[in-house]
C-alpha cells in the first residue's frame, strides 16, 4: 500500500454528500494521478455487480449507483465494486491469515457485522452479490430488533455500536466516547459492564460461526474490523461458546483467528478485485 486515507461519514447527509466525501478522499490519495483501475469494498446489502449500494448502516445511500458513478468519474477504467466483507475474504485468502486454505469464511465485526466466503478456492458471490452476510444469521430469536427488519441478528449483538449501548444500559459510565475503543480501554482496566459487553458479543459471533462451519464445512474462520482490535477482550467468550455450539468432529478442530491484515484488510481486498480479478471477480460475465 503507498497512500490511504481517512474522512468520517458525513452524519445524517445524503447521497450525493456521502459520494462528495468519497470523492473527496480518493481525490487527495491519488495526488493528481490517475488510477489504473478502481476497486470498491462497501457496507451491503447491494445490488450486484451493478454496484447500486444500500449499506445497513448509512442511511444516506439507498439504491445509490455507485458503481455507476465512479465510472463516470474514472471513465475507460475498469470500476469493480463488492461487498466489504467479501472484499475482506478476497484479502485474507490472497495476502493474510486464510492465505492456503481453499476454503474460509472472513467476516467484518465493526460498526456492522457482514462476512465473505471462498470455497473450493474460489470468492463465492451468490445470486445477488450477498453471500456469507453472517451478520444476519440469527443467534437469539428472542433478541433485539436489527435494521435489516429481523430480529436476534448477530448484527443487532455484536456490532460495535449495539455493544456499547448495551453496556451503558448496564452500568457502563464511559471514561471517554461511548465507542467500542473507549469501551475496550474501560474493560481492560477493570469495568465490569464494559467486560460483560465483550463477553456478550464474543458469545454471540461464536454461536453463529458454529452454525456457518456446520453448514458450510470451511477449514479456517478469520475475523476482523474494529472489534478485532480487541481480541484480547472477545478471543475467550468467542471460542467458549464456538466450542460449546460446534458439536460435529470436523468442526471443532477450525480455528477461529484474527484478520492477518489489519485495517488494511479492506483496502487490500478491494485491491485484490483488479489485481487478482481472475481469482476474485466473477462480475462482467
Amino acid at each position: 500500500m503507498l497512500r490511504s486515507g481517512q474522512v468520517p461519514t458525513p452524519p445524517a447527509a445524503v447521497g450525493d454528500e456521502v459520494f462528495a466525501a468519497l470523492l473527496g478522499v480518493a481525490e487527495e490519495v491519488l495526488t493528481g494521478d490517475q488510477p489504473a483501475a478502481v476497486g470498491v469494498g462497501c457496507g451491503g446489502p447491494m445490488a450486484w455487480p451493478a454496484g447500486e449500494v444500500s449499506p445497513l448502516n448509512i442511511p444516506g445511500w439507498r439504491g445509490f449507483p455507485l458503481r455507476a458513478r465512479l465510472t463516470q468519474r474514472f471513465p475507460d477504467r475498469p470500476v469493480r465494486l463488492h461487498n466489504d466483507a467479501v472484499a475482506l475474504a478476497a484479502a485474507e485468502h490472497w495476502q493474510g491469515a486464510a492465505r492456503g486454505h481453499d476454503d474460509a469464511l472472513a467476516m467484518v465485526v465493526a460498526t456492522g457485522v457482514g462476512g465473505g466466503l471462498v470455497l473450493g478456492g474460489r470468492l463465492v458471490d451468490g445470486a445477488t452479490g450477498n453471500a456469507g452476510h453472517v451478520g444476519h444469521v440469527v443467534v437469539d430469536p428472542e433478541g433485539p430488533a436489527c435494521t435489516c427488519g429481523g430480529r436476534g441478528c448477530l448484527e443487532a449483538i455484536a456490532r460495535g455500536p449495539a455493544l456499547a449501548a448495551w453496556a451503558v444500559q448496564h452500568g457502563w459510565r464511559p471514561s471517554g466516547e461511548q465507542t467500542a475503543r473507549a469501551m475496550a480501554d474501560d474493560a481492560r482496566a477493570g469495568d465490569p459492564a464494559a467486560r460483560s459487553a465483550f463477553d456478550r458479543g464474543g458469545r454471540a459471533i461464536g454461536i453463529a460461526v458454529a452454525s456457518v462451519v456446520q453448514s458450510l464445512d470451511v477449514s479456517v474462520v478469520v475475523v476482523g474490523g474494529g472489534l478485532a482490535g480487541a481480541w484480547d477482550l472477545l478471543d475467550g467468550p468467542l471460542s467458549a461458546a464456538y466450542h460449546r455450539h460446534a458439536g460435529l468432529a470436523f468442526a471443532r478442530v477450525v480455528p477461529v483467528v484474527r484478520s492477518g491484515l489489519g485495517p488494511s484488510a479492506g483496502l487490500v481486498g478491494a485491491a485484490a478485485l483488479v489485481i487478482r480479478g481472475d481469482v476474485y471477480w466473477h462480475g462482467d460475465g
